[in-house]
């Protein structure tokens, strides 16, 4: 008993009594900036593995970017990562993050339709499916429910059932193997409706982005109601996007 004791007192209150104005300390990497330093532009851009920076004018883009933050440890005059974890968006513009800029990432809210605030303002149920990913993001998902960032007291939460949702979490690249079951999956769900993208692999592909192994036709014909970036995004990421989203 002493060494839980112990523990506790080491380790501090770990419930989050408002994850809305909570704060997630180093070494976590949000939302990155980018100074009007001049540096060698082809080396930072071929340093990206995912090819998310572009030059004149650098940019990085969320959709593509894993957070790796490779690109700040060789150019720490140019780029530099934030705490601020607060950037889903409904627009993948949004993400777009250019030097000189400092903008917060938000949704924009006149392109959100009020059937969604009205029907999940106070209730919302999703149904997670992993089409082709690593379990990271799954991970994530899984610690919103938790005791410590507890998403269920806002009436969100995770289901069995398509038929028992109303929305769907996409999770990995979108493999043909999983193309299907997606398929199925949103097509079961009752409307108004949802489709959350979860992961730079599920919003781009990540680095499976050029992988024959992918099918990502599905996006072709449903438009993405949230995207949530990052490899794999944190939980407070998520649970802010999905509340921006909804409230």
């Amino acid at each position: 008993m002493l060494q839980e004791i112990k523990i506790i007192h080491h380790n501090g209150k770990q419930f989050i009594p408002d994850p809305t104005s909570a704060e997630v300390p180093a070494p976590f990497r949000g939302r990155p900036e980018i100074s009007l330093e001049k540096v060698d532009e082809n080396a930072l851009v071929n340093c990206c593995p995912l090819s998310a920076i572009s030059a004149k004018p650098v940019t990085i883009n969320l959709a593509k970017c894993n957070f790796c933050g490779e690109c700040a440890f060789r150019f720490p005059k140019k780029i530099r990562f934030t705490n601020d974890h607060k950037i889903s968006t409904n627009k993948l513009e949004n993400l777009i993050i250019s030097e000189g800029v400092q903008k917060k990432i938000e949704l924009d809210q006149t392109i959100i339709d009020k059937k969604i605030k009205t029907t999940f303002g106070k209730s919302l149920k999703l149904r997670q499916i992993s089409a082709g990913g690593d379990n990271s993001c799954e991970f994530e998902l899984n610690a919103c429910g938790n005791a410590n960032f507890d998403m269920g007291r806002y009436g969100i939460e995770f289901v069995a059932s398509p038929r028992h949702a109303d929305g769907v979490v996409v999770t990995g690249p979108i493999s043909e193997n999983m193309v299907e079951a997606l398929k199925v999956t949103w097509e079961a769900i009752p409307s108004p409706k949802l489709f959350i993208l979860c992961g730079v692999d599920a919003i781009s592909g990540g680095i499976f982005a050029d992988s024959t192994a992918n099918d990502r036709s599905i996006l072709n014909n449903v438009k993405a109601d949230l995207y949530i970036p990052g490899n794999p995004p944190h939980p407070l990421t998520i649970i802010n996007g999905l509340l921006n989203l909804i409230k």
